[in-house]
C-alpha cells in the first residue's frame, strides 16, 4: 500500500481545546499558504494568515 500524502502540515500548535483554545498554524504544502485554525470546545474557525499588504503569507515548499 502506498503512503498517503498529506496536503496540510501543522507548523505550530498551542492549547488543549478544553480550558485553553487550540491554536494551530497549518501549512498547505501544495500552495505554501499558511492558515490559522482555532478550536474551543465544539466551535472553531480557519483563516489565511496575511502580511502587512494583505497578501497571504507563504512558505517555500
Amino acid at each position: 500500500m502506498a503512503k498517503k500524502e498529506t496536503r496540510f502540515e501543522i507548523v505550530q500548535e498551542e492549547g488543549n481545546g478544553l480550558s485553553v483554545p487550540v491554536r494551530q498554524v497549518l501549512l498547505d504544502t501544495a500552495t505554501g499558504v499558511q492558515y490559522l485554525f482555532v478550536q474551543f470546545g465544539n466551535a472553531g474557525g480557519l483563516c489565511p494568515l496575511l502580511d502587512r499588504e494583505g497578501k497571504p503569507m507563504t512558505w517555500e515548499v
